[in-house]
């Protein structure tokens, strides 16, 4: 630990703390069977120096001896990021036209072709520029190096993890397009919280160690407001909390197999095609993290209407994979019943319901809603009940849109 502080230490004017939560048996976090070690720092905020840090071990296991290259770093021109680069072999970058721009990617055959023990791969939750390669996004590419059993040293900031974007786009204003499924980062073997105190994150951005200074004023005013990045660590550490009781969890089970340690929760969220349904989708997922439950995402629809897949039942139901949810299609005429008959069967303890939008006359003329059905079966069953506001897509400004790339620089 005292060797991973004094390598962010030279960090412009940083005050950044790496907290590891490391493995705690090898033979136990075997997450990424037959394949290369993954290991990920993960940034509380944008501009906390992940990058620095990663390049620092690189730095660290090239002097070992280690076989390490460089896939891809984004250094965004920040001059102490690029120094550590000196002495690292990079692989050379494909370019590829799109839109009349060139533009560079991770050339993931030659990474291949070349098979390091160990590649830095920065920036897991982007997205490859269409033509580049064979997989839409970098966190794809990792995942075939890991099967091609090379070790992966890479970098991600909490906004990107898909169940919890939503969260910070309701609370910062700006669209989080660049996501990585959750499974994806569970798969670590290591994760590497790298944090900065506010006040210190937004004096660097003053002395232009983030962003070029035309961009200072509007994210200083936008993202990078105080109550935005503390809210920002809060999540980052209630994440890497998770995972840590993850690992204690599978210590436990592995060494004294006779206990049992599983939780008894269960948690069904049901969900329709209506707006605001993705958002409490991921909500349920974070409610089901914090006390390590299952999580089943149950859709009904009424068999006389026959099989339908909407575009927003698809992105449902890949919202459920990526959060590490089991998808659930069920038929019948009364959802209210569906759900509970598949809440007696599963062992639900914990039901999440979208809030309804009906108005009170329109419950008076067709009947009590979905809502107050399951209330009402569901305390007959001793099974509690969440009901989740639906939340609007915030209104961003289209200047805001364009400049997504604010929540992924370093």
């Amino acid at each position: 630990m005292d060797e991973q502080k004094q390598a962010n230490s030279g960090v412009e004017g940083t005050d950044v703390a790496v907290t590891q939560a490391a493995a705690i048996d090898s033979d136990v976090t075997e997450v990424v069977e037959a394949a290369g070690h993954f290991r990920i720092y993960l940034g509380a905020a944008p501009g906390v120096g992940k990058t620095y840090a990663m390049l620092s071990e690189g730095e660290r296991r090239l002097g070992r001896g280690t076989d390490l290259v460089i896939g891809f770093v984004e250094c965004h021109g920040r001059q102490h990021t690029e120094e550590l680069i000196d002495g690292l072999e990079i692989v050379p970058r494909h370019k590829v036209e799109y839109r009349g721009t060139t533009f560079e990617e991770m050339d993931l055959d030659a990474v291949l072709a070349r098979h390091p023990k160990v590649a830095l791969v920065d920036e897991l939750a982007h997205t490859n520029v269409p033509g580049s390669g064979r997989h839409e996004k970098r966190w794809q590419d990792v995942m075939e190096l890991l099967d091609a059993g090379l070790d992966v040293i890479t970098t991600v900031n909490i906004q990107h993890v898909e169940s919890v974007a939503d969260a910070v786009e309701q609370m910062t204003e700006v669209r989080q397009r660049e996501r990585v499924p959750d499974w994806v980062v569970r798969k670590a073997d290591q994760i590497e919280l790298v944090d900065s105190s506010p006040e210190q994150l937004r004096r660097r951005m003053l002395h232009g160690n983030i962003y070029p200074a035309n961009e200072v004023p509007q994210a200083l005013t936008h993202f990078f407001r105080s109550d935005n990045l503390i809210a920002l660590r809060e999540l980052a550490l209630r994440f890497l909390a998770d995972e840590t009781e993850e690992e204690l969890l599978e210590y436990l089970r592995s060494h004294q197999s006779g206990v049992l340690w599983e939780t008894a929760e269960r948690i069904m969220v049901g969900v329709t095609a209506a707006p605001g349904t993705e958002a409490i989708v991921r909500r349920a997922a974070r409610l089901t993290s914090r006390i390590k439950a299952e999580l089943h995402v149950v859709h009904v629809t009424n068999p006389e209407a026959g099989t339908r897949s909407s575009e927003s039942l698809q992105r449902l139901h890949q919202i459920a994979t990526d959060v590490g949810a089991h998808w659930v299609e069920l038929q019948d005429d009364d959802p209210a019943r569906a759900l509970m008959d598949f809440a007696r069967r599963t062992q639900i303890t914990q039901i999440v319901l979208g809030a309804s939008r009906r108005s009170r006359w329109r419950e008076i003329i067709s009947g009590p809603s979905v809502i107050w059905k399951v209330q009402r079966l569901a305390a007959l069953a001793s099974v509690d009940l969440h009901i989740i506001a639906r939340h609007a897509i915030p209104d961003v400004p289209s200047e805001t849109l364009e400049r997504t790339d604010l929540s992924e620089h370093g």
